[in-house]
């Protein structure tokens, strides 16, 4: 096992995160100009350090990756680390069971260790657990949380220029399912995740505007394109920048654009539209779309077969909906989780569906999910 950290002007957060590594650590520093990489060099003489001199984003990741020796890769923040133990977990988790390329881990926040609410939504995700993976199978995963099988992710490109930073798992995942890879949530498998203070949360929100628009150009059909164009301008300003933004890496975009096979485009929108409870596994829900004839993989709004009614227009991804909502201090009241989604630059689909679950206090985002599924 080998820890790929991509950095870039984050020396102090490395002082504090690369002491706790206990595999061998590759840092892909992404032209930091703090000093870093001769900090580390002379703080932690055992890291491996590789200088890009300019920054590449998510794709550091790929460098670190292929200069990997060993057959799995986990990806750690230089603001994360992997608990005790867990690594070694890990890789028993992959050597059982060869069809698994992403093992998404659990995510522990702040001093305080407080579960990732994606964790929550992953493990009760509707794909259900295939009889050969070790967990639910999700169609997503948190870099700075995940162990991926090297040869598995190098072959599917890994991380691309086009998304760059931010939400650039989702490409890959569903590109690795595409290919008949599993991608399984593993409760036991354990990473602690201290934000950094350095971040920008406005920027961060226009990132997210603009990459699910050009994931969606990358993979989904078009009416799913035009519903993320349409959510991005009317999402106020950070939503109209992160359109500007996207429309600028339009032609890569379009470039590197090759739509899903149906059975993967159909088991996305069951995680957009489906039930926020264990199904029967990914590829039995797959083997029973694909016999029916009449199934037609739509836009997430439209019905499933003809003359059928739609499911629930404006239900967000419960995935999408617990990332706007991390952080949150449960208990939690409705005021809370609005205010917390703007924060995180929720889109007005997502505060709109917030805003019309009941006035009440919500122990945690499982209850949250139900609330926001259910509303009338």
């Amino acid at each position: 096992m080998t820890v790929v950290v991509a950095s870039r002007d984050r020396r102090d957060d490395l002082e504090r995160s690369l002491a706790r590594h206990e595999c061998p650590v590759i840092l892909v520093d992404n032209g930091s100009v703090d000093g870093s990489p001769a900090f580390v060099r002379r703080r932690f003489p055992r890291v491996r350090v590789i200088e890009l001199g300019r920054n590449l984003g998510a794709q550091a990741r790929n460098v670190g990756a292929r200069h990997a020796s060993t057959p799995y890769v986990a990806f750690a923040d230089d603001d994360s680390w992997w608990a005790p133990g867990a690594l070694e977990r890990a890789a028993d988790v992959l050597d059982a069971h060869p069809r698994l390329a992403v093992l998404a881990g659990r995510m522990l926040v702040g001093p305080e260790e407080r579960p990732d609410p994606i964790c929550a939504e992953m493990a009760g995700s509707p794909l259900g657990t295939e009889p050969d993976l070790p967990g639910p199978s999700v169609l997503g995963f948190m870099a700075c949380g995940a162990v991926v099988r090297r040869e598995a992710y190098l072959a599917a490109g890994g991380f691309d220029d086009v998304v760059f930073f931010y939400g650039e798992e989702e490409r890959l995942a569903v590109d690795l399912a595409a290919a008949g890879w599993g991608l399984s949530y593993v409760e036991d498998v354990v990473a602690h995740h201290h934000p950094s203070p350095s971040r920008d949360p406005q920027g961060r929100r226009v990132l997210a505007v603009r990459n699910a628009l050009l994931t969606a150009v990358l993979r989904r059909p078009w009416p799913v394109v035009a519903r993320s164009a349409l959510t991005a301008a009317c999402g106020g300003a950070e939503g109209r920048r992160g359109l500007w933004h996207a429309v600028r890496r339009l032609p890569r975009a379009l470039a590197g654009r090759r739509v899903l096979p149906p059975r993967i485009e159909a088991a996305r929108r069951l995680l957009e539209t489906g039930p926020r409870t264990p199904g029967p596994g990914l590829l039995a829900v797959l083997r029973r779309m694909s016999d029916q004839p009449s199934l037609r993989v739509v836009g997430p709004w439209q019905g499933m077969n003809s003359g059928e009614e739609s499911p629930m227009t404006g239900t967000p991804n419960p995935i999408e909906l617990q990332k706007h909502l991390s952080g949150v201090d449960y208990p939690a009241r409705r005021d809370d989780l609005v205010r917390a989604a703007r924060e995180q630059g929720a889109d007005d689909e997502m505060i709109k569906a917030l805003q019309e679950v009941p006035d009440r206090e919500y122990d945690g985002p499982n209850a949250v999910s139900k609330a926001v599924a259910g509303r009338s």
